[in-house]
Order: structure tokens, then sequence, then C-alpha cells
């Protein structure tokens, strides 16, 4: 052995130590293994190392106590979706669980995040998503359905009559009828172009479009609420899965701002009020995100087009030489943003519209009109072209809609609207020599005399705002409501086919026609059966019926074909020539109008709703025991 080569070295033992080296050999010994194992609870990084020694469960234990104390929530490595709210049943309400699917325990509805803060960093990078601050916890959000479908004052589909005990009344087989028409368009574009944006009937195929940066389905996003409030539950279901299965938001291509807020976000919001599924409301506001880069300007001012895939802005080249954002694009975001930030908790989508409130409430208009054209670098007005119609139209709207959502209570969304009323009636209002009321419109003082279908829903909106309106103009206001709408029935009963073109004038002894063919089409528009709706909710007055099964009668006869409903080319020829298109807005919009026009005032209620400019009904933020408005 070596230790016996060693000179001087004297065995003592069989160990070659003697006693007093065994013992400080020992102590060295236990003291290294007592080192060793504090290190693996002490040192940093030994989490691998504990694995060894710890169960997963006091591993876990461990890491969520480790979390918490840094301020971060624990990460999991995967945590299990979240449960739809129950769709709560409203006395009077039919809910059958085919209908909204099989009740479960009603849990409260959770926003999801990303995992971590460099995770939520990353999904928040390029789209004015805020993520949290370091060492700032995230609490989950939660939206109480059941709590918002208690607050409505009707059931959703109004007192339902047990139909089978009376004998059908003439409006009940109108009603049917406009739901047979409905579920024919719908069944047309399933065969034929499910999952394609629109059909094209003629040719019996699908139509994408450029508008939507790759999103796909606009028809089924835009259909949900027509085939929930016309019960018709299979086609629902249908359109339900597809939402669940294969609508994707991994796009890459140039949207439309305006296009996708008023289609998609809109028909997910309302199909998540109307039925409770977490998969419309999760949906709804991922897409919302998406749309955020747009309001990356000097001014807030978002731009009309958004980049799927850069996350860049940019203008609509035919809009003042690409330089102006669009007063209905940019006016026409604040009812669903609101609702984004609701069912979201986050506050980012209401910021964004205020501001934009913001700028309208500084900037100078002249003589208190809105031009259609502004820069949202400069947030000075391009040109003074004002219009009710195309390029203004649903900025109006909106005003007066946010202060009835908002239970009353947006004093500066009233104020602005009647405001641009007065103004628009002392500028733009005039009476034709044979007695008709229209809305011209203006280009710096000087007026063209026509009104495009687009405004010829501004008959409804006057009415609809009129009871909030200053005593003395409440009356004037529904007068003022009637004869707009009643020049837009002239539209539709001066042409052959008893449909209205797409703009019409008043000059050289011709009133409420087209001049020129490039304006004579009808491409399936809802803004006179619109008004229809509104006005008949308001008076009750018959005529608004009789108008509105004329547009029925014209449906069917010029535009239903053998594959779906199809705009025409002239609406003054009786033998009308079909432009190959089921517009995706003649199911939310159009179909609607009309069934609600053939319903009991119940039937989305006022009181409860108000309809985004694509018609999907938004709830009132009725008050709640405490005073503060709720959805």
């Amino acid at each position: 052995m070596l230790m016996r080569k060693v000179p001087g070295f004297v065995p003592a033992s069989s160990w070659g130590l003697r006693l007093p080296q065994k013992f400080l050999f020992l102590l060295f010994l236990s003291g290294l293994v007592t080192l060793c194992f504090g290190a693996l609870f002490l040192l940093p990084n030994s989490s691998r190392l504990k694995r060894l020694f710890l169960p997963p469960r006091a591993q876990q234990a461990r890491l969520e106590m480790v979390a918490e104390v840094a301020g971060h929530p624990p990460v999991r490595e995967q945590e299990p979706p979240p449960n739809p709210a129950p769709a709560v049943r409203v006395p009077g309400e039919s809910h059958p669980s085919s209908w909204v699917g099989h009740p479960r325990k009603n849990v409260g509805l959770r926003r999801t995040r990303p995992t971590g803060p460099r995770e939520e960093a990353t999904a928040s990078r390029g789209n004015g998503v805020a993520a949290p601050r370091p060492g700032e916890r995230s609490v989950p959000f939660s939206f109480d359905f059941s709590a918002f479908r208690s607050r409505l004052r009707h059931p959703v589909l109004g007192t339902r009559p047990d139909e089978s005990k009376e004998p059908q009344s003439r409006v009940q087989a109108q009603r049917e009828k406009i739901k047979e028409m409905m579920q024919f368009a719908w069944q047309s574009y399933k065969h034929y172009a499910m999952g394609k944006n629109e059909l094209r009937p003629l040719t019996k195929d699908g139509y994408e479009g450029n508008m939507f940066g790759g999103l796909s389905g606009a028809t089924v996003i835009d259909s949900l609420d027509t085939l929930y409030l016309m019960e018709l539950k299979e086609e629902f279901q249908e359109a339900k899965a597809w939402v669940e299965e294969s609508f994707h938001l991994n796009v890459s291509g140039e949207a439309s701002l305006f296009e996708v807020n008023i289609r998609y976000i809109g028909g997910l919001l309302s199909a998540f009020y109307l039925t409770g599924e977490e998969v419309f409301r999760i949906k709804a506001i991922k897409l919302g995100e998406k749309l955020l880069p747009a309001f990356n300007t000097p001014t807030g001012i978002p731009k009309g087009v958004v980049n799927f895939k850069s996350g860049s802005n940019g203008l609509w080249g035919w809009a003042m030489a690409g330089s102006s954002s669009i007063l209905a694009e940019f006016g026409s975001l604040h009812l669903e943003f609101l609702h984004l930030t609701e069912l979201s908790g986050n506050q980012v989508f209401a910021e964004k519209v205020r501001n934009i409130r913001k700028v309208l409430r500084k900037i100078d208009k002249p003589f208190g009109l809105y031009p259609n054209f502004l820069s949202p670098v400069s947030g000075n007005w391009v040109q003074h072209h004002v219009s009710v119609g195309g390029l203004g139209d649903s900025f109006y709207e909106y005003l007066i809609k946010s202060w009835l959502m908002s239970a009353k209570t947006d004093m500066e969304a009233k104020n602005m609207y009647y405001e641009a009323l007065e103004a628009i009636e002392t500028y733009l209002l005039n009476v034709s020599p044979g007695g008709l009321t229209y809305i011209a419109e203006w280009r710096g003082g000087i007026l063209d005399h026509k009104m495009g279908h687009l405004a010829c829903f501004s008959g409804g909106m006057i009415s609809l705002g009129a009871e909030d309106a200053k005593e003395e103009k409440r009356t004037h206001y529904r007068e003022l409501a009637a004869q707009i709408t009643k020049t837009c029935h002239e539209s539709y009963a001066r042409s052959d086919t008893k449909l209205g073109p797409e703009a019409f004038w008043f000059n050289s002894g011709r009133e409420a026609v087209a001049t020129q063919l490039s304006e004579s089409y009808y491409i399936l528009r809802p803004e006179v059966v619109e008004s229809y709706m509104y006005l008949w909710r308001q008076t009750h007055d018959p005529v608004y019926r009789e108008w509105g099964w004329e547009v029925v009668t014209a449906l069917e006869k010029h535009c239903r074909t053998e594959a779906g409903f199809s705009g025409i080319q002239d609406v003054y020829s009786s033998i009308p020539n079909h432009d190959n298109k089921q517009q995706s807005f003649f199911l939310a919009e159009t179909l609607k109008y009309l069934y609600l026009l053939f319903s009991e005032d119940d039937v989305l209620s006022l009181e409860d709703w108000v309809f985004n400019t694509e018609a999907h009904p938004l709830p009132v933020k009725h008050l709640d025991s405490a005073g503060r408005a709720r959805g």
C-alpha cells in the first residue's frame, strides 16, 4: 500500500489512522454532507436537483409560493379553458339545451392571458395592448352573464304566446315568410359557399373579397344573431360549430378596420350576449386586439386599413389621395369597442374611442358640420364634403346610439348628436317642388341635391332620437323622420322593380329617381326597411308594414334565384340583370329588420338593445341597484 511506503508513517489500525484522526475525518465528512444537502435547497437554480428529493406536489406548492412572492401568478403547464356561461332562461322565452348548449355550472368568465411577463410583452407588442408592469399582478377578469341577463327588462325573444292555440294571423304568416327567406339564403350559402365570405348564387360558388384581411366566413358571423332571433336552431348550431372549428384569426392580409369591426366583432359580440357562449366572447376580444395597430397615429385617429401580418396601418388610396381617414369609419367604432372593454376588462378599447371623441370635440367644424375626411396626422379636415349618406352616415348613428346604450348617461354623445342634427337641418335639409323632404350633400357650401340609399337610415335615426330631444323639438323630429322615410319609400315606388336605386336626385323636374345607370343598382341594402322598422315601433302606423311587405314581394320577384338572393344592376328594368352576389348584410340587416317589422315590440326590445350599423344587437348598460351602469 502507498501509505505504508511513506517514511515516518506508523499505522495504528487496519485503516492506517489513529483514533483522534478517525474522529476528525468523520467530523469533516459529516460537515461536507450537510453542506451539500443544504445547497440543494438554498442555492439558486436548483430546481432540477430538488426534483430528486421533493415529491411532485411539494414542488408545485413551492414554485407557486415563489411566484406569489415575486409578484407574478403561478405558471401551470396547461390550464383548462374557461367554461361558457350558462344560457339563462328568461321567463316567457324558450331555451332548450339544443339551442345554446347543455346547462353548465355557473362560473365567472375569465379573460385568457399569457403565462408570464415575457410572453405578455410579446403578445402585446405592436398592437397597443398594455402589458402588466413588473411586479404587478394580473387579475383574471370575469363577466357575470347571469346578472347581465337578469337586468334586461324584456325576454330577448319577447313574450312568446302559444301560437298553436291561436289562428295564424296575417302578420304571423308574413313573419314566417321572411323566416323562410332567411332559411333559403342560409341553406344556399351553406351548400355552395360555406366558409367563404359571401355566396355568388348564379355561379353557385363562394366569394372572398379583399376587405377582411384573410378572415373568412363573413356571412356566418353576420348571420348568427339573425338565425338565433328567428329560432332557426339547427342553422344556428351549424354556424356556431363553424366558428368553433374553422374561424381562424391567424391571417396575414390587409383588412378594413370598419368592415371587420361592424361585421365580425359586432356579430361575435351580439352572439355572445344572446347566448353566453364563451367562444364568441374570446374570439371577439382577440380580433379586437388585432385592430389596435390602426390607432398608432399622431392624433390617435385610426387609419382605415390594418395589416394583420406586420401590425402596420394605412389609408385608402382613394380617400383624398391617401391622406385621410373617413368619418363614418373611425366614427363607427364606439359601440363595439366599449363592449370589448366590458367583456375583457381591458380599458385600452374604451380609451381609443374616447380619444376620437376628444379630437372631434376640439376641432373647429364648419357651421357645426362634420366633413367626411380627416387627416390622422394633423387632425385637420382635408376637404369640406359633408354627407349623411356614404362616408359620413354611421358616425351620426353612433352618437345617438351611444347615448341610448349608456342608459342615457353619455351626455357628450347626446350633445354632439343634437348639435350635429341641428346643423344638418339648417344647411342640408331641403324640400323638393313635389313636397319630398331630403338631406342633400354639402361641398364647401354648394349643395348636391341627391340622397344615397345609405342616407335613408336617417329617418329611423331621427325617430329613435326624438324622445330625448328638447320638448319643443320632439314632435318636429318625429314628423321629420316620417317625411324623410316617405321620400325614401318614393325612391322605391318610382322604380319598375319597386326596389330603390343606390342614389336618387331632385333636379330638372325629376324627383327621387336615379339619373344615370351607374346609380341605378340595388345590392340588397337594408337602410329603407331599417327606417320602416323604427317608425313602426315609434308610431305603429300600419303604412310601414305595408311598405315593408312591398319590399318582401319585390325581393322574391326580382332578387331570388335558384341558389340564393342576388342584387340587381338596374331597378328601372322589369327584366333585372343580377349581379351574382348575396351580400352578407342581406342576412345580417335586411332580413332581420323585415322580421322585426312584423314582430312584437318586445322582441329585441329597444329598451334593452341598440343595433350597430350592421344590425347586430348590443345591450343597453342598465343601472344596477347601486345606480351604476351595467351591461
